[in-house]
């Protein structure tokens, strides 16, 4: 249920790195936490949350490769609201009765959401999937080539997790 309540309020934070606002079909179309939350009030969709640091080479990389692919921007932008999370945030997000912040850890740290989101596996890239109702879907760690993102997506937007795992699902596609 914390789960569930983190996810739901997450996106009423304003404050986001990297947002990139450009619409056309050339790009994905990265929303702010409150944007993506705005709108799945009057259009739900499911949302995919790209959990990054700054510094990491690999979230990078599949900024510009795996997220360049026309598949991958076509499937995120139909069908659900691409958000970006910076995992070393210092903004804190309140969450009912709850202040997530920043956790200092000398020279770098995390933040308590970003750590919720992942289950406290804080490796990146990762990338956090949730249905319309803010309800987890799947954890994804690591870097991902367009192909492997792609079957992760469609088990998404299929809808294919609440009848099988993901590994019966690549399994069957295969």
């Amino acid at each position: 249920m914390l789960l569930y309540l983190i996810c739901f309020f997450s996106f009423l934070n304003p404050s986001i790195d990297h947002v990139n606002t450009d619409t056309s079909a050339e790009s994905i179309k990265w929303y702010s936490w409150e944007e993506a939350h705005e709108l799945s009030k009057t259009k739900p969709k499911k949302i995919f949350v790209d959990v990054y640091t700054d510094w990491c080479g690999w979230c990078k990389r599949m900024d510009k490769t795996t997220f360049q692919d026309p598949e991958i921007i076509k499937l995120l932008n139909e069908h659900f609201y691409p958000v970006k999370f910076n995992a070393e945030q210092k903004g804190e997000i309140m969450f009912g009765e709850t202040t997530f912040k920043f956790v200092d850890q000398g020279r770098r740290g995390y933040h308590q959401l970003a750590f919720a989101l992942l289950d406290g596996r804080m490796g990146y890239p990762a990338f956090v999937m949730l249905d319309e109702t803010f309800a987890r879907i799947m954890i994804s760690p690591g870097y991902k080539k367009a192909p492997q993102l792609l079957k992760e997506l469609n088990f998404a937007k299929e809808e294919a997790y609440k009848s099988m795992s993901f590994d019966d699902f690549r399994a069957k596609a295969e």
